[in-house]
């Protein structure tokens, strides 16, 4: 039976050796079976594929580092399923960056995601969010560990080279902000 884990929003089932493993979403139970018996340890719950979003920020488009960032992505093992460049506008930063309108940060962070172009991207992959989050580093390059994004590219926080969404369903919002259905090909 699928549960639900303490201050997680995701549905988890229970796992033999005590772990928890993410339920499988948008399968039908000959599916799990048919995957649970193709797997070496008959126990064993494989993840879903999941989707985020990603942006290579107007620093690193700068700099031409957008072969170099998607090459860490997908040596990660997520599959780039969609992606464009873009001059974001004013509304468009203020939208997708509303959330943090009464912030102090808000008009820098707007004048600086329209100061170039930049990438926008679909990612797909097991336990997509977190795995980018890890790709990406911490937001304060000084503090993200060696072979990140962030470390690598980074120039400060603000200028971090890439944004990344932090939970599934922040990443469905993001994802359709800029991306129409027939954009995303997996």
């Amino acid at each position: 039976m699928a549960g639900r884990l303490a201050g997680c929003g995701k549905a988890y089932l229970p796992a033999t050796c005590g772990e928890e493993k993410p339920a499988l979403k948008g399968r039908t139970g000959a599916a799990i079976d048919r995957a649970k018996s193709n797997s070496p340890n008959k126990q064993e719950v494989i993840m879903a594929s999941e989707r985020t979003f990603s942006i290579i920020k107007p620093d690193a488009t700068k700099r031409n580092l957008t072969g170099a960032i998607n090459q860490k992505i997908e040596a990660a093992g997520l599959r780039i399923v969609g992606q464009k460049r873009i001059k974001m506008s004013q509304s468009q930063a203020e939208g997708f960056y509303g959330v943090h309108k009464e912030r102090p940060f808000f008009k820098s962070l707007v004048a600086f995601m329209t100061s170039g172009p930049v990438v926008v991207q679909v990612l797909q992959g097991d336990n997509a969010v977190l795995k980018y989050r890890e790709v990406m580093g911490a937001t304060d390059p000084a503090k993200a560990n060696v072979g990140t994004i962030r470390k690598e590219f980074a120039e400060s926080i603000e200028a971090n080279s890439v944004h990344g969404s932090d939970s599934p369903e922040n990443a469905k919002i993001e994802i359709e902000f800029f991306f129409k259905p027939e954009e995303i090909v997996d």
